[in-house]
């Protein structure tokens, strides 16, 4: 007999035209929708004051922000427990919805970035996002964009640039600087965003370059909530089991954490009363956060989809993969953590595996696959260095890499399906050595952007690579993940 499902539906009822604008959000996805406007939503409600948002897209999806501003930026967010436990969210925290890909968006962004009563400017551009070097952190001063913004700098295409360009008028307005909050998922994503405003400001102008230094705060933060893109599917299941016919809707997971580290220049919301962890440093909960669970997922990613699967749910009906991903946790994550409780590690690694198995959402593995180059360095290589000063093993991370390393060579007949800012120069590098496999994995490490140098140079490393390359090439990857798994 099928359970009956349990739905909540929670409405907004403050008075959302009174709300005025507190934070410019730059990256109006599903993420954001379903985490920080929640995170804000729920402050609203509860606290009321003027910390709406003003959210943009700054390169895609026009249709998004012209759908939000045609229903008055109210939007919904599904909250998944399970397919027979669900929270339906009414969201209207978002206040305006802009889309500055043209010069007339883009205007009205940098005019409300520079507005006094912007106190605050959170990012979800994801990783590539922030032109950096994955390996070193560095900004990318050769890529096209970011030589753009330093020939027109009031004029800015990348996320950088905008916020350097906020500054500015700010700087020149004699009106205080905001706070800068990246949400993405990097280590120390407040240092390296505060890198990459810097060296761009430098290029420009000393002066500007001294107050940033002086004056703006870039806390880091780590975010977590599984939000998968939305499709056709999801849309209809909404629209037939929640009569919630919503274009702009989000399905997500109910599990949801935020931790920021507590430096804010003009203020802040009092977020601690909606469930988020304001801490002194955030450094414990992004590490642990971004090898366990972002870790994990890469290797669902890459793994999974080499053993045929299209989604996180169905690939940990496996019991082989879910034995493989703790083995991953507990062998190879965990010995690379500082500042957390083994207790508090292991009951994490099982929290998540649960989290994984939740077959109410629809999480495509080839979502995950997508900007690999930018996401190995923090979930897997960082750690991977750890591993080899302290003699431990690392079958299960040299998996994931050399799956990475297949996935990108399978995608060389059919480059449209590979979704990477290094797209073409790692195809190149397949058709350059193909039926080479041991000169492709060299050409591979040589890539100095991903692979740090003394990583890519220890032979253990380069040994380890080249055996879980030849294992997935010749046999069964679920055979493969049963061995690793054993003691």
């Amino acid at each position: 007999m099928p359970q009956t499902r349990q739905i909540e539906s929670i409405p907004s009822t403050y008075a959302a035209n009174d709300v005025a604008t507190g934070i410019v959000h730059l990256g109006l996805g599903a993420f954001h929708r379903a985490h920080q406007a929640v995170y804000l939503e729920r402050y609203l409600q509860a606290q009321g004051g003027d910390w709406g948002l003003c959210s943009a897209n700054i390169r895609a999806n026009q249709a998004l922000a012209d759908q939000l501003t045609a229903a008055d930026c109210r939007y919904h967010v599904a909250e998944y427990s399970s397919r027979q436990q669900v929270v339906l969210r009414e969201i209207r925290a978002i206040r305006e919805a802009l889309f500055a890909g043209s010069d007339a968006g883009r205007d009205v962004l940098l005019a409300r970035m520079s507005a006094p009563a912007t106190r605050i400017v959170t990012l979800t551009i994801t990783e590539k996002g922030y032109c950096l070097e994955p390996s070193t952190g560095k900004l990318r001063f050769d890529d096209p964009a970011i030589q753009h913004d330093l020939a027109q700098p009031h004029s800015p295409r990348t996320a950088p640039g905008l916020l350097v360009e906020a500054l500015n008028r700010r700087y020149q307005a004699g009106t205080a600087p905001f706070t800068v909050l990246s949400c993405d998922n990097m280590p120390h994503n407040g240092q390296r965003t505060r890198a990459a405003v810097l060296a761009l400001a430098s290029r420009q102008n000393a002066e500007l370059h001294d107050w940033i230094a002086t004056h703006v705060c870039f806390p880091s933060s780590m975010v977590d909530r599984i939000v998968p893109a939305m499709t056709e599917a999801d849309f209809s299941r909404l629209n037939q089991d929640l009569n919630c016919d919503d274009k702009a809707a989000v399905i997500c997971e109910s599990f949801s954490q935020w931790v920021v580290e507590d430096s804010f220049s003009l203020g802040r919301p009092d977020w601690e009363q909606v469930g988020v962890q304001m801490v002194d440093d955030v450094t414990p909960f992004e590490t642990m956060k971004l090898r366990m669970l972002n870790g994990s997922h890469s290797l669902l990613a890459y793994l999974g989809q080499l053993a045929g699967f299209k989604t996180v749910a169905e690939a940990m009906q496996q019991p082989a993969m879910v034995s493989f991903l703790r083995r991953y946790m507990q062998h190879e994550a965990m010995p690379t953590l500082q500042g957390v409780e083994q207790a508090e590690m292991l009951a994490y690694a099982e929290r998540l595996l649960a989290r994984f198995a939740n077959d109410s959402l629809e999480h495509q593995l080839q979502q995950i696959a997508m900007d690999g180059s930018q996401k190995l360095p923090q979930r897997w290589l960082n750690g991977s260095q750890t591993l080899l000063d302290e003699a431990l093993p690392m079958e299960c991370t040299a998996l994931g890499i050399a799956a990475w390393i297949i996935y990108v060579q399978q995608a060389g007949t059919r480059s449209s399906e590979l979704n990477d800012p290094l797209a073409q120069r790692l195809l190149d590098l397949v058709a350059e050595h193909r039926d080479q496999p041991a000169a492709l994995l060299s050409a591979f490490l040589a890539q100095q952007d991903i692979f740090p140098q003394q990583l890519a140079s220890d032979a253990r490393f380069q040994q380890n690579i080249t055996q879980a390359y030849n294992a997935l090439s010749q046999g069964s990857v679920i055979e493969l993940l049963n061995k690793c798994s054993g003691d």
